[in-house]
């Protein structure tokens, strides 16, 4: 499973090398330098992502988040980036849903009541107070992947269940309802650096979704090409 994950992701790694950018060429290796832990393939897709999310016609953002899910949740597994300044805003700690697994997340979902991680594009929305306190609304961009995180309420907000103390205590963080909540102290900020238009990038080494995605695969030629190339090599 491993062997065909690594394959799948340098075939998309492919992919993205096959529609040529310079902009985008730079940016990638200027956000893989401001992150030296990020997984640079993942912060590639991220890029590829954002790219084809503007050649779809969409708004440039200012800001990009990426969320690595393959990663345990006592790591610090999101980033979030200053696009025009090619720098790294926060890193921090990020919680999965409740029913996508303990410490690591294996399961995703798109349905309501899932109390699972999606995963996917997003566009951030506005901000609010709710239960949670300040918050900040998301729409999902991949039909069947992530387009109904409107309508389930996946949301950035603060929760004390996001605390290294409680990762070196049991072994991992809480978890939420499916959404993407973060330390307290940070989230107030992270929030408005986030707000009104920003992309979020929730990656995980889902077949399925690297596969179909038509944010990662919007270049002349498809993954499956891309496989069959290479497994001709």
């Amino acid at each position: 499973m491993a062997l065909i994950r690594s394959g799948l992701l340098f075939a998309l790694i492919l992919t993205w090398l096959s529609v040529p950018s310079a902009y985008a060429d730079s940016l990638e290796a200027a956000l893989a330098k401001a992150a030296p832990g990020a997984d640079s393939r993942v912060i590639a897709l991220a890029v590829r992502a954002t790219q084809c999310s503007r050649a779809q016609g969409a708004a440039p953002a200012q800001r990009l988040a990426v969320i690595d899910y393959s990663m345990p949740s006592t790591e610090q597994r999101l980033w979030v980036f200053d696009l025009k300044k090619r720098k790294l805003l926060f890193h921090e700690l990020v919680a999965h849903g409740r029913n996508s697994g303990e410490n690591m997340a294996t399961q995703f979902s798109n349905q309501n009541e899932s109390f699972a991680t999606s995963l996917g594009l997003f566009r951030t929305q506005q901000s609010y107070r709710g239960q949670n306190g300040y918050s900040l609304r998301m729409e999902g961009l991949e039909p069947g992947f992530n387009d109904n995180a409107f309508d389930r309420a996946i949301v950035i907000h603060g929760a004390p269940y996001v605390s290294p103390v409680l990762a070196r205590a049991n072994g991992r963080i809480g978890r939420s309802l499916g959404c993407p909540a973060v330390r307290p102290a940070i989230a107030h900020k992270l929030i408005d650096s986030m707000k009104d238009g920003q992309l979020l990038f929730s990656y995980y080494p889902d077949q399925r979704w690297l596969k179909s995605s038509s944010y990662i695969n919007c270049g002349s030629d498809t993954v499956a090409s891309r496989e069959k190339s290479t497994s001709r090599q």
